[in-house]
């Protein structure tokens, strides 16, 4: 067994966490591969597909500055249980969604079980640290990205297939089973998931916390440099709103889709593990960081005029091979940088500005879906991420592996002066 993976067979707690979030995201694709298939079947548009994919990214932007602030003073372990029950109860509202009349109910879906990512995701995230040692961190952060890309390939392939095969809410039906797995797995769970508190006084309230973990940020270039990465790929994200259309446009129909979304996560997942080696060397990560981010928008230029469904498949994959890297490499970062009792709140900024920029992206790309030509809406997409990586990288080519203080050094002194 490689290395990197000995740490799922030594820890039992990260191999329940990881568990948990496979389960987690291949329930996520379950839903919205169906969803982005039946939607265009009931409406005769792509426009309400577009809107569940703005709708799932724009409400996370919305809370993730409000429950960063509560995965870092609300026992986390509690969080991700009491968020997958609520995402069980929202899915089962799209067994309604029948007709042209209820699709919009898939909105409200989608709208409540982004409510509880919205609370999984940071919580998620500043947990991992403390569930396995400081050695294994680097290999922890490899294995928990790949998570995601993991089940972007199963959930996706499986839901275009069942979907085709037996019926999207067959699919709906095995996604409730997975987040109420999703639970029990993740109850089962018994290392501490955050750092004892010093107890000193109140917490503070939830903006004020926000505000000091801004201020934090915003005194440390490398931190802001982190923190802005993922926005890149974020504005080049619009182009998933017309993998339904590429698929058509091949003959390829439910199937084609699951396997665009698939192909996606597998570049997300093999992309973070051939990228390794960067985790542990510090001067290579902000070039690394670059080159994903123009590697991403290079293969999308590729898609919007590759003329075959296979080499359409091969750029996507090439794409996020490099959004994965991208999103690993600057996690990986920022938990190494930001100490636990912050950790939550600093997560929910990177995120909320990633999901800003995938929300933008997606709703500009929905609002012209069906008056302009699907390879326009890509390459636009391709070429604004192009942009980002190039003006990113000349603003933080002067930057250095970070020597910054802990929290606590920071708490007892003024801010650094520009």
């Amino acid at each position: 067994m490689p290395a990197d993976f000995s740490v799922l067979t030594r820890n039992r707690d990260f191999r329940r966490l990881f568990a948990a979030e496979l389960v987690v995201f291949g329930a996520d694709w379950f839903v919205m591969v169906p969803l982005l298939v039946l939607l265009p079947e009931l409406t005769g548009g792509g426009l309400l597909g577009a809107l569940v994919l703005a709708v799932d990214t724009g409400i996370l932007a919305l809370l993730l500055p409000f429950t960063g602030t509560v995965a870092d003073r609300v026992d986390r372990r509690r969080i991700l249980i009491l968020a997958n029950a609520a995402a069980f109860v929202s899915v089962l509202l799209l067994f309604a969604v029948r007709s042209a009349a209820t699709a919009p109910l898939a909105l409200v879906a989608v709208g409540a079980i982004a409510v509880s990512k919205a609370f999984y995701s940071p919580a998620a995230s500043a947990a991992l640290p403390n569930l396995v040692d400081p050695a294994d961190l680097p290999a922890a952060n490899t294995i928990a990205g790949s998570a995601w890309g993991t089940m972007t390939v199963v959930g996706a392939s499986l839901g275009g297939v069942v979907s085709s095969v037996f019926s999207p809410y067959a699919c709906f039906a095995v996604t409730a089973v997975l987040l109420l797995a999703g639970s029990l797995l993740t109850a089962l769970i018994r290392r501490p998931m955050q750092a004892p508190r010093s107890g000193d006084g109140e917490p503070a309230r939830a903006l004020t916390a926000l505000l000091e973990s801004l201020r934090y940020i915003a005194v440390r270039p490398r931190l802001r440099a982190l923190v802005t990465v993922k926005s890149a790929v974020g504005l080049g994200n619009g182009v998933l709103t017309v993998f339904p259309l590429i698929a058509a446009a091949h003959g390829a129909g439910a199937l084609g889709t699951g396997l665009l979304f698939a192909l996606r996560g597998l570049g997300a997942l093999i992309g973070p593990l051939v990228m390794r080696p960067v985790l542990t060397r510090p001067s290579w990560l902000l070039p690394g960081l670059a080159l994903s981010m123009g590697l991403y928008g290079v293969g999308y230029l590729g898609v919007a005029f590759a003329p075959w469904f296979p080499l359409t498949l091969g750029l996507v994959f090439v794409a996020h091979f490099a959004g994965g890297s991208n999103w690993v490499l600057s996690n990986f970062a920022l938990q190494g940088e930001v100490p636990d009792e912050l950790r939550g709140r600093v997560f929910a900024t990177d995120m909320m500005l990633a999901t800003v920029a995938i929300a933008v992206s997606q709703l500009a790309a929905g609002a012209v879906i069906d008056r302009v030509d699907q390879q326009w809406i890509i390459a636009g997409c391709a070429s604004i991420t192009l942009t980002y990586a190039i003006g990113w990288r000349l603003a933080t080519r002067r930057l250095r592996p970070s020597t910054e203080p802990t929290f606590a050094d920071y708490r007892d002194r003024e801010p650094p002066s520009k």
